[in-house]
């Protein structure tokens, strides 16, 4: 990379101090901005600084570590271009969430997950940090988290989405589970659409206001940028620039099961979760949960972590409740669906 950093310009206050970068080529600036500057948009908007691009520099404007975040984003993009790599709206929200080091931003390696300016959810087993890190993992366009209640692979998955979102590197953080109990077909509840929902979407909701607030909740559902649903309503559409969570996910139908995880669009990824023993259908319909592990188990891009009585971190009289039930299908000789 051929770029220089400039001391910074005096300034009245210290978080208002502008740097500038020099580049070699102009013409990999002009794409490095974006069209209309949208890519600069997107980085001023993460990292909370000003930026323009004048010619063959661009000055950044801002607080010492939001500029430091912003210059490095910059120089991993125009080292991209340099290489003679593309740079679209993907790249620019990948940047935004990779550290110094090019490992997912808040997600070091004692596995914790830091929404901004939101909670911070730190591994509490070996087999949430090994979760936690499939999450972060690039190259795992899928992800399943399975297990028995409590270990907390809902909120893991929900909370990284929130991170993902809050950091501007997704555009939408979209949550579907199966609402087995009305039969997906919810139309004999009173009230509209939300009203009829929101009861079996309430777990999905607690573990929002965990990660970001009410307040934020409330703003993020009213602009469209969090949807939480009934599986139903994934059905024809494409979700792009999306963290999607499929949730209760022994609860869909095989059919099911491969009509969402085809909605993946580009710049999107998918987290799975579901207890294969807690099957909800009607006797004798196999779990897509189930099915879905069996035939993607070895497909590239595709990851599976799975949770054990070990890993619940809920009050201690759970782990010993999902023991006993353990232990009584195993005398029934009864199988998982």
């Amino acid at each position: 990379m051929n770029a220089r950093t400039t001391k910074p310009a005096p300034a009245k206050r210290r978080r208002e101090a502008t740097e500038t970068m020099h580049f070699e080529d102009p013409d990999l600036v002009k794409s490095l901005a974006g069209a209309n500057d949208r890519h600069l948009a997107l980085i001023e908007e993460a990292c909370d600084v000003l930026l323009a691009a004048p010619g063959g520099a661009v000055t950044v404007t801002g607080g010492g570590g939001a500029r430091e975040a912003a210059k490095r984003v910059l120089t991993a993009l125009y080292d991209q271009l340099a290489d003679g790599r593309s740079v679209g709206e993907n790249e620019v929200r990948a940047a935004l969430h990779m550290d110094s080091a090019g490992r997912p931003a808040g997600l070091p390696q004692d596995g914790v997950i830091q929404v901004v300016r939101g909670r911070s959810f730190r591994a509490r087993t070996p087999r949430q940090l090994d979760y936690i890190r499939a999450l972060a993992d690039p190259t795992s366009g899928l992800v399943f988290g399975v297990g028995p209640a409590g270990t907390g692979k809902t909120l893991l998955a929900v909370a990284y989405g929130a991170s993902l979102l809050a950091s501007h590197v997704v555009e939408r953080l979209v949550v579907a589970r199966p609402a087995v109990e009305a039969g997906e077909k919810l139309g004999f509840l009173p009230g509209d659409l939300t009203e009829k929902v929101d009861p079996y979407m309430l777990p999905i909701w607690d573990a929002l206001r965990d990660s970001l607030g009410q307040t934020v909740v409330d703003k993020r559902r009213e602009d469209g940028s969090i949807e939480v649903a009934p599986l139903a309503f994934m059905r024809g559409r494409t979700l792009s620039n999306a963290f999607v969570v499929v949730d209760e996910a022994q609860n869909a139908t095989v059919n099911q099961m491969q009509m969402v995880l085809t909605r993946i669009g580009e710049g999107s990824r998918m987290t799975v979760t579901g207890d294969p023993s807690q099957v909800d259908l009607p006797s004798g319909q196999p779990s897509g949960l189930s099915h879905a592990l069996q035939i993607l188990e070895n497909v590239e891009g595709v990851s599976a972590v799975r949770f054990g009585r070990e890993d619940v971190v809920r009050h201690p009289l759970v782990g010993r409740i999902v023991e006993a039930y353990e232990r009584d299908a195993q005398k029934r000789g009864k199988t998982r669906r």
